[in-house]
C-alpha cells in the first residue's frame, strides 16, 4: 500500500496530533489499510490470512478521531503480537494488552484527546480489554463526541422488552447476555446476540 493513501486516510481521520505517530507505527510495520461500511458487530479488525508479509486492518469509516485513533492502536498491537508470536498466543492476552498499552501512551496527553476521554482511558489502559465497547464508561465518553450521536439511543439505555430499529430491522429487547443481549427480530421471529452497546433508533419502550 502507498504511503500517500495511508497518510491520506490518517489525516482525514485521526487527530492532527497523532498523525505523524501513527504513520510512524505503519512504516515500521506495514499494512494494507482499509476503510470500511459502518459495522455493528465491531468497528476494527486485523487480518494475516495468507502469509506474513500481507497484513491487513479495517477500521469503520463513520468513527470520530479519538475512537478512530484507540482502534488503529488496538489492531497495530494485534499486529504487532502476529510478528512476533504468530498464532501461539491469546489474541487478547498478555502480550497483546502489554504491546496495546506501550504503543498507546505517548498519546495519552491532552494535546490528543479530550479530557472526557482522556480520564477514563487512563483508567481503561490499565488492563485493557479486549473489546473498548465493554467498558461502558470509557465508550460512553466516545460517544460523546459522534457527529449523529443524538439521533441514537444505547442497547444498554433502554429497557428489557423494548422494541428498536437496528440495520433497517425492528427488534424486541430480551436478557442480558455478557456483553450481548439476545433480541428478537419482529418480522422472522429469529433470535439475534446484539452488542449491549449497539446505538439503535425508533425506540418504543416496555411499560413492563
Amino acid at each position: 500500500m502507498r504511503s500517500d493513501k495511508v497518510i491520506h486516510i490518517l489525516q482525514a481521520h485521526t487527530p492532527a496530533p497523532a498523525v505523524s505517530y501513527c504513520f510512524d507505527l505503519w512504516k515500521e510495520s506495514p499494512f494494507e489499510l482499509k476503510l470500511t461500511k459502518s459495522r455493528q458487530t465491531k468497528v476494527g479488525d486485523f487480518t494475516s490470512k495468507r502469509t506474513k508479509a500481507h497484513p491487513r486492518i479495517t477500521l469503520n469509516h463513520d468513527l470520530n478521531p479519538y475512537l478512530f485513533l484507540m482502534t488503529y492502536i488496538h489492531e497495530v498491537a494485534h499486529l504487532r503480537v502476529y510478528l512476533q508470536y504468530g498464532a501461539r498466543v491469546d489474541p487478547h492476552g498478555d502480550e497483546w494488552k502489554t504491546t496495546f498499552t506501550n504503543l498507546m501512551v505517548p498519546l495519552l496527553w491532552e494535546n490528543v484527546f479530550p479530557d472526557e476521554i482522556l480520564h477514563e482511558l487512563r483508567r481503561h489502559m490499565v488492563n485493557p480489554k479486549a473489546s473498548s465497547f465493554a467498558d461502558a464508561t470509557l465508550t460512553q465518553a466516545f460517544r460523546k463526541f459522534d457527529a449523529n450521536a443524538h439521533q441514537y439511543a444505547i442497547l444498554s439505555d433502554i429497557p428489557e422488552g423494548s422494541i428498536f430499529k437496528l440495520q433497517g430491522r425492528y427488534f424486541r429487547k430480551g436478557k442480558l447476555r455478557r456483553t450481548r443481549v439476545l433480541c428478537r427480530e419482529l418480522q422472522s421471529k429469529r433470535d439475534y446476540l446484539v452488542p449491549v452497546d449497539a446505538q439503535v433508533t425508533d425506540v418504543q419502550f416496555s411499560l413492563l
